[in-house]
């Protein structure tokens, strides 16, 4: 590990903090950090050198957008270090079936998306970049300065050379295996006592419950959501349990994209990459990102398109930063649901996931954790799980609220039945609100 790089990306991350007194002016060093990388990804990459051929940087912000097919179909071309897609991918497969994450190519790090979105995704690392990283979110994430000891307990589906990247005398790094059973976990934490706790929302669901039974007794210094969507049910929940403000680090395969400040709101790393709004409901804010890094040129991300929905924050965050906030990272848009309009029986018209959200959060107060999946445009399949009181009226007053929201949305109201709730952590991320049929595509797509 270059510990140098390390060091100089957690500096630069702190002092950049405060560098900007106006949007105009981060946006200014923004395209200037952007133009100098897109000249030297150009010159390096066989794939963007083809893709990009002619146009001027100056006006990069209108350049073509990029899939997350096209750019796998491209990986071979694209990335700079020449690993070929079969080679990369064959050692993240072996990996993951001996659960050994030590193995790298060369001097880079391969690892393997979790592939909610159906296709899972490989990324490269260089150990520069893997430093850079390792220095940027320590600075982003960690509860006190880089010379104060802590014990970092990190759930994950698989390991990283990346993660591994922290490990230090005073940074003592614990992998937990998602796969490993809940009692175990308690057991090690329990001895562990982290200072810091890292796991997906349903992990630290679980760890809650257990602390709340008495099983676990914990006091980290900061609890930190990543891998999904943090359900506002779920966090208040584990907030409670933790009796501590619970922040979130939203990164995949693309990047390093935000981080919550010490208010807890998530914040665009803008200090390392762009993103540029594609809206999908602008009066409400709501937009996919198109991501350009800056900060990673061993496999260029460049007007990328993410598939997940956002909503922009408007109020200004009392922690005072320029950088853009997060209010809601509502889902994919493989979880946009879709009614049939009522008057023709035919267009489908979206249906967001934050409103299936709210129908069942408004539903009854008793209601401590939910499944919601489309199965087809006039059938939802719903499972709860309650803190007490009448099962069958709870499920009336359900069904009531889904069927408002189509009603509200102009669409037939669908058929709701109720299955068992049940909840597995574990390597599958949880999707509280899922569409089952389909992709958005020409069959799922809004029309009119």
């Amino acid at each position: 590990m270059n510990k140098l790089a390390l060091l100089f990306a957690y500096m630069r991350t702190l002092r950049l903090r405060n560098r900007f007194r106006t949007r105009e002016e981060l946006a200014a060093w923004q395209g200037r950090k952007v133009r100098a990388f897109l000249l030297k990804v150009r010159s390096q990459s066989r794939y963007y050198r083809s893709r990009y051929d002619g146009l001027a940087v100056e006006d990069w912000e209108q350049w073509p957008v990029m899939s997350k097919t096209e750019f796998m179909d491209g990986f071979d071309d694209l990335n700079t270090v020449g690993i070929s897609k079969n080679e990369a991918y064959e050692l993240a497969v072996k990996a993951e079936m001996t659960r050994d994450f030590s193995s790298k190519i060369g001097a880079v790090t391969v690892g393997l998306s979790s592939g909610t979105s159906g296709h899972r995704g490989i990324f490269l690392v260089s150990d520069r970049e893997r430093a850079a990283w390792a220095g940027t979110i320590m600075a982003k994430v960690l509860p006190d300065p880089i010379y104060k000891k802590q014990r970092i307990a990190f759930f994950l589906r698989a390991n990283s050379n990346l993660y591994e990247t922290v490990q230090s005398r005073l940074l003592q790094f614990h992998y937990l295996d998602l796969l490993d059973p809940i009692e175990q976990h308690i057991a090690r934490l329990q001895e562990l006592q982290p200072t810091v706790l890292v796991a997906p929302p349903s992990m630290l669901r679980l760890l809650a419950e257990a602390m709340n039974r008495g099983e676990l007794r914990l006091q980290p210094k900061k609890v930190i959501s990543i891998a999904e969507v943090l359900e506002p049910l779920d966090e208040q929940y584990i907030r409670h349990a933790f009796q501590s403000v619970i922040h979130q680090v939203y990164q995949c395969t693309e990047g390093f994209l935000a981080s919550t400040c010490t208010h807890g709101t998530l914040h665009i790393n803008e200090d390392v990459l762009v993103i540029q709004p594609e809206y999908i409901d602008e009066e409400r804010r709501r937009f996919l990102p198109i991501i350009t890094d800056f900060s990673r040129a061993s496999q260029p991300v460049i007007r990328y398109r993410l598939n997940d929905i956002l909503t922009f924050r408007e109020e200004p965050c009392p922690c005072g930063s320029l950088f853009k906030a997060i209010e809601t990272i509502e889902g994919r848009m493989d979880d946009l649901f879709y009614g049939i309009h009522r008057e023709d029986g035919q267009q489908r018209i979206p249906v967001f996931p934050d409103f299936i959200r709210r129908a069942i959060l408004l539903s009854s107060e008793a209601v401590m954790e939910y499944r919601v999946s489309q199965l087809s445009p006039m059938e939802l399949e719903v499972a709860v799980k309650l803190e007490s009181g009448n099962n069958a009226a709870a499920e009336a007053r359900v069904r009531q609220e889904l069927t408002d929201v189509f009603r509200l949305h102009g669409c037939l109201p669908p058929d709701v039945h109720f299955t068992t709730y049940r909840l597995d952590a574990g390597p599958t991320k949880l999707r509280r609100i899922k569409r089952e049929y389909g992709t958005a595509g020409a069959e799922d797509a809004p029309s009119g």
